[in-house]
């Protein structure tokens, strides 16, 4: 008897699971990495990883290359190169994982602004529930309570680091749109090629000259964790979320996603002893709670009609 698409299989169910503990796991690595790596180094390290040797054996996709440059800057400097520093000057992993899901706040406003899509009483009150939280983030990265809070810088680059990713998503949008063949795993390979020049350019430009070349003396649990970022979460992760998309409708998919943090909360406390002060319990619950609302509350409106 086969399994309908719509149903989850056991095989399905353990792919989710594992992607949600890669992604929630994947802020620790990255921690790790920024220790011994600026921000700019381990940007093109990631990305290096992530594409060899994939683009060695997989064709260029079919579409414009103005959408793999705009996915590749947008998701690769502008998400993970604002993540990287949010998390060298002030973010803890346990948080970013949390503040980063902002994301789907700002694809929603970034879609209802430029590709004129609705905006549901649900997204609507789930967007208040998410400032309630980001204020209450914000408060707590005022308060100067401990090296390990994050910082105002921290917080703003992690959440101008979300809004980039929800750029991305618009240019994924658009690109699809605009491309009957649309090929995501050659999409993906490629895109990652764009930011690795950019980022050896912002390393020459920014970074310490004495910093230049300590890449060489990394330790080996440095070049594990870009390892980790780049292979295990960017490939592997990708490509077992997009299978899940492909058999699966997104609404079914997506609140798997709700998982990502409660993973990274409880791998930065237990693998970095990551201190999460009451506020930013606040502001964690509150986003949460906005996720669901945004998930969920739509189909419980149609319920209740």
């Amino acid at each position: 008897m086969k399994t309908s698409p719509s149903a989850f299989s056991t095989r399905d169910l353990i792919s989710a699971l594992i992607v949600v503990i890669i992604w929630g796991t994947n802020f620790v690595a990255m921690k790790v990495g920024l220790r011994n790596l600026t921000p700019f180094q381990m940007g093109a390290a990631r990305y290096v990883f992530a594409i060899l040797p994939l683009i060695l054996f997989v064709r260029p996709p079919k579409l414009a290359p103005k959408w793999v440059i705009a996915y590749g800057m947008s998701q690769g400097v502008g998400q993970f190169g604002l993540l990287f520093l949010s998390l060298k000057v002030g973010m803890s992993a346990s948080l970013a994982s949390v503040i980063l899901q902002t994301q789907v706040f700002f694809t929603a406003i970034f879609g209802f602004m430029l590709l004129k899509e609705h905006a549901s009483r649900a997204l609507i009150t789930g967007l208040l529930l998410a400032a309630l939280g980001l204020a209450c983030f914000g408060a707590s990265s005022l308060q100067s309570v401990s090296s390990s809070d994050i910082t105002p810088a921290g917080f703003v680059l992690c959440l101008v680091g979300a809004a980039m990713w929800a750029v991305s998503n618009i240019v994924v949008r658009r690109a699809q749109k605009e491309t009957p063949d649309f090929d995501v795993i050659s999409f993906i390979v490629w895109c990652g090629a764009v930011p690795v020049v950019p980022f050896m350019l912002l390393s020459l430009a920014f970074d310490d000259p004495a910093t230049r070349w300590q890449w060489l003396g990394a330790p080996f649990i440095t070049w594990v964790a870009v390892a980790y970022v780049g292979w295990i979460s960017t490939i592997i992760g990708y490509a077992m979320w997009t299978r899940l998309l492909k058999r699966h409708p997104v609404n079914r998919v997506a609140p798997f996603s709700l998982g990502v943090p409660v993973v990274g909360i409880a791998s930065g406390m237990l693998a970095l002893g990551d201190v999460i002060t009451a506020w930013q319990w606040a502001g964690v619950l509150l986003i949460v709670c906005s996720l669901v609302c945004t998930m969920f509350g739509g189909r419980w409106l149609d319920r209740q009609r």
